[in-house]
């Protein structure tokens, strides 16, 4: 007789994706030298270590209801936060963070499993819902576990599973992380997405834009990236032109030269 498994839930995804992030993570900061530096970052190994470890704290904190300032969801004031909470905490073991690092993790799973998905949380990039926030804290771990493997010369954590549950959060934020400098009054139609998985439409109205799910059914320009390259390009850590030239970004449409600017309309916190 056949044997079906149940099919997981996305939150159940969600949560062990988070947890298996926070593991990963882990494995890569056992034995690492804690004064190496980050690539292309001013943070070592070790300090990298301890916001990874703090910001998992915060997460854990915000899926359990408490309140938690940390900046005004500026990129500026969110790194200021950093410092400030850097300095504070002076832990730069890569072993005892490691440790930290998961125990956090699970501690917001622990926290957000017994809550509403849709309860409402003030987050350091404003208000946001409980699932959001478990996306948004994946992203985070994700980017900073790709730095650090980097750092320590292993493989990174980040595939195709892991960075679709990323979308939630990266969709919400969109809005939130426009610079208006570059966007100026710009009306256009997106469509994005990635390679073999899910598109949404961006519409700018004068500078301002809307996200939805799903193709736009109008869209000017169509936009579809390789999943790593997408996680990467909105976290700030691609260069899109060199990508472009790689073939891991692939557009069309009627205005096929709105692609190339469209990831410098956002500003990564």
């Amino acid at each position: 007789m056949a044997t079906h498994l149940p099919v997981q839930r996305p939150r159940e995804q969600l949560h062990e994706a988070i947890t298996a992030t926070a593991e990963d993570i882990a494995a890569l900061l056992h034995g690492a030298d804690p004064a190496a530096r980050v690539p292309d970052s001013e943070w070592t190994i070790g300090e990298a270590a301890a916001h990874l470890a703090l910001a998992n704290e915060l997460m854990a904190d915000l899926a359990a209801g408490a309140e938690r300032p940390y900046g005004d969801g500026t990129p500026g004031s969110l790194a200021e936060a950093n410092a400030d909470s850097l300095a504070a905490y002076p832990e730069r073991a890569p072993d005892a963070l490691a440790g930290a690092v998961v125990e956090h993790a699970r501690a917001f799973v622990a926290a957000a499993a017994g809550r509403d998905p849709g309860a409402p949380v003030l987050t350091p990039l404003g208000p946001m819902d409980l699932d959001t926030l478990g996306s948004y804290l994946l992203t985070h771990m994700l980017g900073h576990g790709w730095d650090l493997a980097r750092a320590v010369r292993r493989p990174h954590m980040a595939d195709r599973a892991r960075i679709e549950l990323c979308l939630p959060f990266l969709i919400a934020a969109m809005p939130r992380v426009v610079d208006p400098a570059a966007v100026g009054g710009l009306t256009a139609r997106y469509t994005i997405g990635l390679r073999g998985g899910p598109r949404y439409g961006a519409r700018f109205e004068a500078g301002v834009l809307t996200v939805t799910p799903g193709a736009d059914p109008r869209p000017d320009c169509t936009i579809i990236t390789e999943p790593l390259t997408f996680l990467l390009i909105a976290l700030g850590r691609c260069n899109p032109w060199a990508a472009i030239a790689r073939g891991r970004i692939l557009a069309w449409g009627r205005r096929p030269r709105l692609a190339p600017a469209f990831p410098t309309y956002f500003r990564a916190p």
